[in-house]
């Protein structure tokens, strides 16, 4: 770790803590106002410190911790109460806790997929509240908020110089009616801002300049100090969490609540400590290291859990390395995947440009809270710990289709021949033609190497690491295999700018590695097609072909469609797989190719020492880089600039429009909900297994052009070139609600042996699309459900998954588990989440998915059983119970108003006394 550098040396005991101020506040119940000072300054802040000594605060979490002094700040006797306060201070960390309490972000981040439908239901929204009697200006963000354009950009265009010029006029060319509506918003909404497309993935902006560590606001005469807290509309929000800032994914329509001041209710939740000690030893990254505790952690079952790293490992953990931990938090299931502030937090926001005064005064707040990490300090209490020595963690990927299953980097030749022996091929080899030239494709030939994602392009040891292994590769003669598209997609332009000082660029480009944009790309499925010829290889010789990435998920179908393994990897073995070509391949043992005299070249051969990497980075990577690139982050280029936007706080809504259009959500809304009515002669739609992820059920990637979605596209006049992808068309629900549930690996157990999205019209027993059947099931005036298995809804936090499923008339979705983010949007969009029994399921139970349900929502309360009756087709009926996954009191408010957004409308428009 960074020696801290700081000039503003200081422990806890020479910062001066005035605890004896008056309190002017309305609600504290405890006392805990303090004072101190920075520079002159003089900072207020909830002391947590204060809190009687018989209470141990010293014992509670750095996560705890942080959402004490949330609910001591916003105490106010309604939505935190001290009694709330209470049940935190009494946390026990052997008993799971059935308090709620409410969670009051400081700050909200979105990416332009889930960013642009959030604010197309924001605009919504100030029509509903109109047509309510209020006025459009109610609707506005009462907190900040960033969108970063991110999502959007393709590797059309790869493997030479002009790539990134030509993807990024691609880019705007597919998006321009999104980017100004976007524009407009900024003008529109108050506390909203955009960093337009071509700067950077939005978790790495957040870490780079966004995130504050340490807030101030003034109120009441006084300047409030408190921690940096968000929440996010990508599940990777987690990757602030290396920076010491607690934050979590949450679904769009969750964030769109927190942007309109709703706090976000939550249980106190189970805290698992995860030490660290040791260092990583040579030849490994953290790459290896994250997909180690992503592993560790999945097995562990975390699902729902505040995951807290402490120990004297991380004096050896590097901030770059702890966001990447952070960031992979959805990976193994946590909430959240927290590093306490230390030193290291100061030496990087130090490297990374921030003002010398924000970095003092973080020091100062978090020491003045005791929540300041020094080596050796007091360990707190936690509900389960693990730990884990740096020093026996190996290099690995992992894959063929989950994150967690990692495979050692040494087992990896015979763990793919084992994968590949289940596939259904047919051939071993199709001969392609590229250039002129004849080549073999293969089964388990690497046609995509993609140097991509938060996860690692934020971290300068593995981006420099693949340019250093890049450059002796070429060193000794060995060059990319033709097959294989190769792409380079930074998280910030500061990647590009510390790799051309270190001289790495060059070696990158000459093996392909061009810079093809700044943004997700391959990760997401925005990897872009392949060349015909291996296209036309793939389908015709039925190749089971692989993709290689340096990104955090590898769900089945996600990265392209032609694509039947892909594996997450270091950056450096991104390239080292760029060079074999293959999957098959033991890089302990084979060549990685053979220079111009025919003599073999080994991995060892070229891979960099990390004395070779630190030192690099030393000589390349300084705050210049970062100030530079970050001193007009809002303004962005002229065709940004250029881009024509309507004016005025209600929206223009298009009607020629197929990508912004407004959403029927709010369509004959009243001041008063409707009363909850029991679910009635409901229909399957799906009969869907374990496993079942958001990119299943959410529309993404391209859109075929034979599905449900291109039809409606094609009816508008819209041509299949123009089609463009589904995240980009995310604030049309049109489109939206047609690629719901139409991945082409979705296995719909009511059409065994099919794949994709089709199911059955139950009445007929035809086989059609499950967008056509959905709405043949309207038409009856027939509620849906959906019957699952495990971990339904894992994934990213995409709001779509909820939105779409509801617009398709589902009104339940019975699961054995469910992923926290899909549930809570399900219910944010009023459908019912409930969950079978322990030990039961759809199989146990013996539903065929066949049967016709009824459900009874007669005095519905959270958590509660109820009974679910289906109907057989020869007329036998059975019952079962279900447990109600609204987990809240707060969550069933929701329901009961038929989404969290309708809720909140009414509390706008509706006078407190009649709410009350």
């Amino acid at each position: 770790m960074t020696p801290d550098t700081s000039p503003f040396k200081t422990t806890l005991n020479e910062i001066v803590v005035n605890r004896d101020e008056e309190n002017t506040m309305t609600t504290n119940s405890f006392n805990t106002r303090s004072t101190f000072t920075v520079d002159g300054k003089k900072y207020t802040f909830f002391d947590v410190n204060r809190l009687p000594k018989e209470l141990e605060v010293g014992r509670l979490p750095y996560s705890l911790k942080i959402l004490l002094e949330n609910l001591l700040r916003f105490e106010d006797g309604v939505a935190v109460s001290s009694k709330d306060i209470k049940a935190l201070l009494n946390w026990s960390p052997k008993v799971a806790s059935e308090d709620e309490i409410a969670f009051t972000p400081a700050r909200v981040i979105l990416q332009d997929f889930t960013g642009v439908p959030a604010i197309v239901d924001l605009a919504a929204m100030r029509e509903a509240v109109t047509q309510l009697g209020g006025k459009p200006a109610q609707i506005n963000p009462l907190s900040p908020v960033e969108l970063v354009i991110d999502h959007s950009v393709m590797v059309d265009f790869f493997g030479n110089a002009e790539a990134f010029e030509k993807n990024v006029e691609m880019e705007y060319g597919r998006n321009e009616e999104r980017y100004a509506f976007l524009r407009w918003g900024q003008t529109a909404f108050q506390n909203f801002k955009v960093v337009p497309p071509g700067t950077g993935i939005v978790h790495q902006v957040n870490l780079e300049y966004l995130a504050r560590v340490a807030f101030s606001q003034q109120k009441n005469g006084d300047t409030i100090a408190y921690p940096d807290t968000l929440v996010g509309t990508d599940s990777h929000t987690t990757m602030i969490n290396g920076l010491g800032v607690l934050g979590w994914g949450v679904g769009g329509i969750e964030a769109e609540a927190a942007m309109l001041g709703q706090p976000i209710t939550m249980l106190i939740p189970e805290v698992v400590g995860f030490k660290l000690i040791g260092k990583l030893k040579e030849g490994t990254t953290a790459t290896d290291l994250v997909l180690t505790v992503t592993e560790t952690l999945r097995k562990k079952n975390v699902v729902g859990k505040f995951i807290e790293f402490y120990g004297d490992g991380l004096d050896h953990l590097p901030l770059a390395d702890r966001a990447t931990i952070g960031n992979m938090a959805p990976e193994y299931g946590a909430t959240c995947g927290l590093f306490p502030v230390d030193a290291e937090t100061l030496t990087y926001l130090r490297l990374s440009g921030r003002d010398e005064h924000l970095i003092q005064f973080v020091e100062a707040y978090y020491k003045a809270q005791g929540m300041f990490r020094t080596t050796g300090c007091r360990e707190a209490e936690y509900s389960d710990t693990l730990t884990l020595d740096l020093s026996t963690v190996s290099p690995c990927i992992a894959g063929p289709k989950r994150p967690q299953d990692r495979v050692p980097l040494k087992d990896v030749k015979q763990s793919f021949n084992d994968m590949l022996a289940l596939q259904e091929t047919k051939t071993k080899e199709q001969t392609i033609t590229l250039n002129d030239q004849e080549f073999p494709l293969r089964q388990g030939s690497v046609v995509i190497a993609a140097i991509t994602s938060c996860t690692n392009t934020s971290n300068p040891d593995v981006m420099i690491g693949s340019g250093l292994l890049a450059k002796k590769a070429i060193e000794r003669g060995l060059s990319v295999k033709p097959w294989v598209k190769t792409s380079l997609a930074p998280g910030s332009q500061v990647v590009t700018d510390y790799l051309e000082k270190a001289g790495l660029m060059e070696p990158l480009d000459a093996l392909g590695f061009d810079l093809v944009g700044y943004g997700c790309t391959t990760c997401i499925g925005n990897s872009g097609p392949l060349l015909e010829p291996i296209s036309e290889g793939i389908k015709e010789g039925n190749l089971a072909v692989a993709a290689v990435l340096s990104g955090n998920r590898n769900f089945e179908g996600r990265i392209h469609p032609e694509v039947s393994f892909a594996y997450l990897a270091s950056p450096p073995l991104v390239v080292a797989y760029a060079l074999a070509g293959t999957m098959d391949i033991d890089f302990y043992q084979d060549p990685l190719g053979h220079n111009k005299e025919g003599e073999a070249v080994y991995l060892k051969d070229i891979w960099p020492t990390h004395e070779e990497i630190r030192t690099l980075i030393k000589e390349s990577v300084n705050a210049s880089q970062f100030t530079s690139r970050y001193s007009h982050v809002f303004k962005g280029d002229q065709q940004w600039q250029n881009l024509k936007i309507p004016k005025g706080e209600l929206f223009e809504w298009s009607e020629d429009s197929t990508y912004i259009k407004l959403p029927p959500f709010f369509e004959g809304m009243q001041k008063t909900p409707d009363a909850i009515t029991d679910i009635q002669n409901a229909r399957v739609l799906a009969l869907l297994g374990d496993s079942v992820t958001t990119d299943h059920i959410s529309p993404a990637g391209n859109i075929s052009k034979t599905s449900p979605a291109a039809l409606y596209l094609q009816s508008l006049g819209v041509e299949p070139k123009d089609f463009n992808s589904y995240g980009s068309r995310r604030g049309n629900h049109e489109v939206m609600m047609r690629g719901t549930f139409a991945n082409i690996r979705l296995k719909n157990a009511l059409v065994a042996g099919l794949e994709g999205n089709v199911t059955l019209y139950l009445p007929t027993g035809e086989k059609m699309s499950i967008y056509d059947a959905a709405m043949r099931y309207q038409k009856d005036h027939c509620p849906l459900i959906i019957l699952a298995g495990k971990e339904y809804g894992t994934g990213s936090s995409r709001d779509w998954a909820a939105k779409g499923t509801r617009l398709l008339g589902v009104r339940a979705v019975i699961a054995e588990s469910f992923e926290r983010i899909h549930r809570s949007n399900l219910i944010g969009m009023g459908v019912l989440p409930l969950e079978f029994l322990p030990g039961e399921n759809a199989q146990s139970l013996k539903l065929t998915g066949k049967e016709i349900y009824s459900i009874e929502l007669q005095g519905l309360k959270a958590k509660s059983k109820i009974t679910v009756t289906a109907k057989s087709e020869n007329q036998n009926t059975q019952q079962f119970s279900a447990r109600v996954r609204i987990d809240t009191p707060k969550e069933l408010e929701y329901y009961q108003h038929g989404g969290i957004l309708h809720y909140v409308l009414r509390q706008l428009v509706t006078p407190s006394s009649l709410r009350a």
